[in-house]
């Protein structure tokens, strides 16, 4: 959870309560999101659960589906939480509709931090001038900004040195170092 840029059409504006509170959105895909909680759901009726393999040749993590215990008499709700609801994610569209960029704080499920931009650099920009939160009151530079700006997401924190620092800032040293 931390900073992540969204793209969006040029008009969007994300939606508000009645009393002008940002709604939070997930980011991702619905689709793809309920079709793994389907998927999932119909093996949990066929007697199986996930089970997290880490394969550290590949580096990478799955979920390999092994026989639920004997004691899991719960639903696959408590298991795994509620089936996504297409009314608590972005809107689905098309990549050619993606022009724009907008900086996202994602710790809340997704809450616009700035305006709509037009590019990295501009979102970029106005983060830096406007002293938009990077975590907590912690700010960043346009350089700590832009690659995060240009594709990227930050956790909200990192302790590194004894030191806590935002997540923005960590990945800008990250990016520095390579």
């Amino acid at each position: 959870m931390g900073r992540e840029v969204r793209k969006v059409p040029y008009n969007w504006n994300h939606p508000k309560t009645s009393d002008d509170a940002y709604i939070p959105l997930r980011g991702g895909s619905f689709k793809r999101d309920a079709e793994e909680w389907d998927f999932g759901y119909q093996n949990w009726k066929e007697g199986l659960r996930a089970k997290y393999v880490f394969d550290a040749e590949a580096g990478e993590g799955r979920d390999e589906w092994v026989p639920k215990d004997d004691d899991m008499g719960m639903p696959y709700s408590e298991w795994a939480g509620c089936r996504p609801d297409d009314a608590d994610y972005m809107p689905d569209w098309p990549d050619e509709e993606r022009t724009h960029f907008q900086m996202y704080e994602d710790t809340s499920e997704g809450t616009p931090i700035s305006p709509v931009m037009e590019t990295p650099e501009e979102l970029a920009r106005w983060l830096a001038d406007n002293g938009a939160s990077a975590f907590g009151d912690m700010t960043a530079t346009y350089e700590q900004w832009l690659p995060i700006c240009r594709g990227g997401f930050a956790p909200s924190m990192v302790v590194t040195g004894g030191r806590i620092i935002s997540g923005v800032e960590a990945m800008a040293e990250t990016e520095s170092d390579q």
